[in-house]
């Protein structure tokens, strides 16, 4: 065995979770070659603490929130926001505009105007915003950004996903030999697992309804992420929404499928075509992600199950 250390905690309004492995155990529980201490767990809860300061539409002193405020000029960013807006970018042009990182406008018509913790604690209504449409014609140069005028960023889709990217990396960089970490249902995993080398790692994926995963999904180095219109919902004047906007309707998506979970190589793909595949519905639901090397499965609001030929690869737990 391999020693470990993890931690839990909030952070972009969701649950994280982090597991750090190092080297072999020397019997007393410490790493005897490398790194699974708490310094490693203090870097990456401080990592995503701050990407979410970045990040967040709902701080007034984001990058993203200026992004909206200053749309249409040039604006100076960090490297990590720059890479989430072409990563955005780039994930409009892959899922054929499934994803569109510019729904910022829906989102506060649709009620969702403020963090969801906030929404827990009071009524929703509906919100007022003209923002539109424009992720085709976002431009990035360098560490400056220009949102077209009139539209605004939500990285809601896609920065939990590429947070983990970054951090996974950086935390292997330190001494880890194994990382797993957890956002809010996206995940991303590197190295070998706690049962020590050439050992992955194995994830559950949770059922909407039961109190047992659907199935369990084994890891060596990539992503999981899971999409689902049954967790973020709120209620408006008596409609139930939800956070998954259409932007061919601009408003909650009506689709049939209530849950999709992807394995891809990368965060941020992940977590993008999970949400694209999710609005596709259950007709065609694999279509779009030919060629992208991701596997799907996905749940119907009847309990039916679909899922791509290769993601059967990965059931069964730790390769």
């Amino acid at each position: 065995m391999s020693a470990r250390a993890e931690r839990r905690f909030r952070v972009m309004g969701s649950d994280a979770h982090l597991i750090v492995v190092g080297g072999a155990d020397d019997g007393a529980g410490a790493a005897t070659e490398h790194r699974a201490d708490e310094s490693l767990l203090d870097h990456a809860q401080q990592r995503l603490d701050q990407l979410e300061g970045l990040w967040s539409r709902f701080r007034p002193d984001s990058e993203v929130t200026r992004l909206t405020a200053e749309a249409g000029s040039w604006v100076d960013v960090s490297d990590e926001t720059a890479l989430l807006v072409r990563r955005a970018v780039e994930a409009f042009r892959v899922s054929g505009a499934s994803f569109d990182p510019t729904v910022l406008g829906d989102m506060i018509r649709a009620g969702y105007d403020r963090s969801f913790d906030a929404l827990a604690e009071a009524p929703a209504r509906s919100g007022v915003s003209r923002l539109l449409h424009g992720a085709g014609d976002i431009e990035v140069d360098g560490n400056r950004v220009r949102l077209p005028a009139g539209t605004g960023f939500d990285p809601g889709g896609i920065g939990k996903g590429l947070a983990a990217d970054f951090v996974s990396a950086e935390l292997v960089d330190l001494g880890a030999v194994g990382v797993c970490i957890n956002v809010g249902g996206d995940l991303r995993v590197r190295g070998h697992g706690p049962a020590g080398p050439d050992q992955g790692w194995t994830v559950g994926l949770e059922h909407p309804w039961l109190d047992e995963p659907i199935a369990l999904v084994g890891l060596l180095d990539g992503a999981l992420a899971t999409s689902t219109t049954l967790k973020r919902h709120w209620s408006v004047d008596g409609e139930e929404r939800h956070h998954l906007i259409d932007p061919g309707t601009g408003r909650p998506s009506t689709s049939d499928l209530t849950l999709v979970s992807i394995i891809a190589t990368e965060g941020w793909r992940a977590e993008v075509l999970a949400k694209a595949v999710l609005l596709r519905g259950s007709e065609h639901p694999f279509d779009l992600i030919g060629g992208t090397g991701a596997e799907a499965m996905c749940l119907d609001r009847d309990g039916r199950v679909q899922a791509t030929d290769g993601f059967a690869a990965f059931l069964g737990g730790a390769p």
